[in-house]
């Protein structure tokens, strides 16, 4: 069974959402691995910001059955 055109957009915005914590984890994992000794201050803000983005992931999940 495909998904309804109604999924597929939120399927599309779940993807979207999904894309800026993987952005904001790739920039963590830049720091660690080039430039921790000087910019190991922005750590902290990138962590709260993967936090603060992964809760409308996992609120989207645990919504939309068909994203899981």
């Amino acid at each position: 069974m495909g998904l309804t055109d109604e999924q597929k957009e939120i399927k599309k915005e779940f993807a979207g959402c999904k894309r800026k914590v993987t952005e904001v984890a790739g920039e963590m994992h830049d720091i660690v691995e080039d430039t921790i000794w000087t910019e190991y201050t922005r750590l902290p803000e990138l962590s709260a910001k993967i936090a603060e983005l992964m809760v409308d992931v996992n609120d989207m999940k645990a919504k939309h059955d068909f994203l899981k």
